[in-house]
């Protein structure tokens, strides 16, 4: 038991060490941790949770970290699975505040976030694209994709209302 409770928080150290950009940017961490590392889920159940995790609110990283460690060592893996994702996190945003409220007005870092800010803008893009693929198949998916995006993107609808019309539709079409 200790040890997968070890296991857990040292893995969730990694999701949360490397999880730039945030949610979607660590997907792919996730699932090289839960899935290819540790096989504590399938492929096929990674992907059913990551479908399950997005009707919840909250940061994507905390529930599968709870679903991961809950399913593995119960109540106690969740604890330590969370602890684990979000030490690093924690640590660095102290710190950096600290460094940020010295150095805000400096040049160069004000190009270095810049040049960070567009580089995760496209690595959730790169992320975006895979896990449609990943998923979509019929043109009742690919639908509900570009209704999704163009109700968010085109009319500014508020991202509750996007999930609730999803709901419906997939109710529907799928």
């Amino acid at each position: 038991m200790i040890e997968s409770l070890v296991n857990l928080f040292w893995a969730f150290v990694k999701v949360g060490s490397f999880s730039f950009g945030g949610a979607y940017s660590l997907i792919p961490l996730i699932e090289k941790e839960v899935v290819k590392n540790h096989q504590w889920l399938t492929q096929d159940e990674f992907l059913k949770v990551l479908g399950m995790v997005e009707i919840f609110p909250g940061a994507i990283s905390i529930k599968f970290a709870t679903y991961t460690g809950y399913k593995t060592a119960g109540f106690a893996g969740a604890v330590a699975a969370n602890l684990g994702n979000i030490l690093t996190p924690a640590v660095l945003i102290l710190f950096f505040a600290y460094i940020h409220s010295i150095y805000e007005k400096n040049l160069l870092v004000t190009k270095a976030f810049n040049g960070i800010k567009y580089t995760v803008i496209g690595m959730i893009a790169a992320i975006m694209y895979q896990y449609a693929v990943k998923n979509g198949g019929t043109w009742q998916e690919y639908l509900l994709l570009a209704v999704g995006a163009a109700l968010v993107v085109f009319f500014k609808l508020h991202p509750a209302y996007v999930v609730i019309i999803a709901a419906i539709i997939g109710m529907i079409l799928l």
